[in-house]
């Protein structure tokens, strides 16, 4: 599929809002242009002030319009990994004439048929991702477009997510005066780029050390199988360095960057000058002590996610632990997560001229996660879509549009992606539809309980 054109990332972080614009040509991602702004109304990395968080994302796009000469009007945007569930689900639709070829609609019916799902009331779809089709028992296709048969089914996964953290989501771009082009499963889209085929196969932990929380996926047989939240990150470390030491946020922050080891054992004992609240002359602080308050806040943050991912055995999977997130850009974190972890592990830096940092790893990879799409993955996103809108009720619910509108600044030679294929346009089938999005609410599905069957 030739997904080229020009696409725009959104990462909203608790301590910043990163805005990526990248060309995709022949498969090729270019970035042309990044915004990165601090944030407000965030915690922990769900939108609390959607007044603040959208102000905070137009300044954030606007500082991107400047360095990439476009005008944007609308993003694809990454939703944290808090309370998403992760469940399988199959489908199966009847073919009405055997001699047709399967084709778009076929798929997007059959993607539909595996949506209806029971949920509880405070969650919703977020993605559906189809894992193989079958074509009258035939199974292991990925694509069944162009086949013939009398039964098409479908295997894959469902991913819901909270109402209050989607609707906050879409609430703040679009107060921002912004076009969401699609909702990415953030740590789905860090697996797929952080983590080469092999990694991705036979299973690997990603880590993404972020300010307000860190967050732990594991992506096993290409999938997302189990994701953990904890609701501490860079912050408390920064916090625990201001107690400690008597020194404002800020002066945390800078020295934390400037002289701190994730390993204390890796400082050296050469002293710096702090400002200290009440005193009138800096005090000298050791690198060491520093590092001895970071250790002691990254080990317990460490440790609590081990015992998460001990319970689904994810810590025996022979790929290890890839570390990335702002937090990650401390020294020595490696060799804290090995030790902790008591396996593999390795630090993922983007290779992006200008981006060379672990903190725009995400950003980055909801770009590459949405220019890499395949046909099917998009018609089954497509069916769920139309599956929402059926019974949306007011014109604001439907905030997912078809395909990026961009303005080059210039007149001259536009930069615009119509050459870009156009997602399907989403169908509804009124009757069917409305009797699957009812039945999606009748009661809570018991969550899978083997996440590597």
């Amino acid at each position: 599929m030739d997904n080229s054109g020009i696409y725009v990332g959104l990462d909203i972080g608790t301590t910043s809002i990163k805005v990526i614009v990248a060309e995709y040509v022949k498969g090729q991602m270019n970035v042309i242009g990044v915004g990165r702004e601090p944030s407000d109304g965030v915690n922990r990395g769900v939108i609390v002030d959607i007044d603040k968080a959208s102000i905070a994302i137009k300044r954030a796009v606007e500082s991107a319009e400047r360095k990439a000469n476009i005008q944007i009007h609308d993003v694809v945007a990454g939703i944290p990994a808090n309370l998403l569930r992760i469940e399988p689900v199959r489908g199966m639709i009847a073919i009405s004439d055997s001699s047709r070829e399967i084709g778009n609609q076929d798929v997007v019916e059959v993607s539909n048929a595996a949506s209806v799902h029971n949920l509880p009331p405070e969650q919703e779809v977020v993605d559906v991702l189809p894992d193989e089709f079958i074509v009258d028992g035939f199974d292991g296709i990925k694509d069944p477009r162009g086949m013939v048969g009398v039964r098409l089914e479908m295997n894959g996964g469902l991913i819901t997510g909270p109402k209050t953290i989607i609707h906050n989501l879409k609430s703040a771009i679009r107060q921002a005066g912004l076009g969401l082009v699609d909702v990415v499963v953030s740590p789905l889209a860090l697996g797929r780029t952080i983590l080469n085929d092999g990694e991705q196969d036979f299973g690997t932990i990603t880590l993404d050390l972020g300010a307000g929380q860190s967050t732990a996926a594991v992506i096993h047989d290409h999938h997302l199988k189990y994701t953990f939240v904890e609701q501490e990150g860079g912050q408390f470390v920064t916090k625990d360095i201001s107690v400690v030491l008597n020194t404002s946020l800020d002066n945390a922050e800078q020295i934390k960057q400037q002289y701190g080891y994730a390993v204390a054992d890796q400082a050296s004992s050469d002293a710096f000058p702090v400002n200290v609240v009440g005193q009138n002359e800096p005090v000298a602080i050791t690198e060491k002590y520093l590092s001895e308050i970071i250790e002691a806040r990254m080990e317990q943050i460490l440790t609590n996610i081990k015992k998460q991912l001990e319970k689904v055995g994810a810590l025996d999977m022979p790929g290890g632990v890839v570390i990335t997130g702002g937090g990650a850009a401390l020294p020595g974190i490696e060799t804290l997560v090995e030790r902790i972890f008591e396996t593999n592990a390795k630090l993922y830096v983007p290779d992006q001229m200008g981006l060379r940092h672990p903190a725009f790893a995400q950003a980055l990879a909801i770009l590459n996660y949405e220019g890499r799409m395949s046909d099917v993955e998009i018609l089954a996103k497509t069916a769920m879509v139309s599956s929402e809108r059926t019974v949306s009720e007011t014109p604001q619910d439907d905030v997912v549009d078809e395909k990026p509108k961009f303005k080059q600044r210039t007149k001259s030679s536009e930069r615009r992606p119509e050459s870009q294929q156009e997602r399907p346009k989403p169908t509804t089938n009124n009757s069917s539809s409305s009797t699957a999005n009812s039945n999606r609410f009748d009661g809570i599905k018991k969550w899978f309980s083997d996440f590597f069957d």
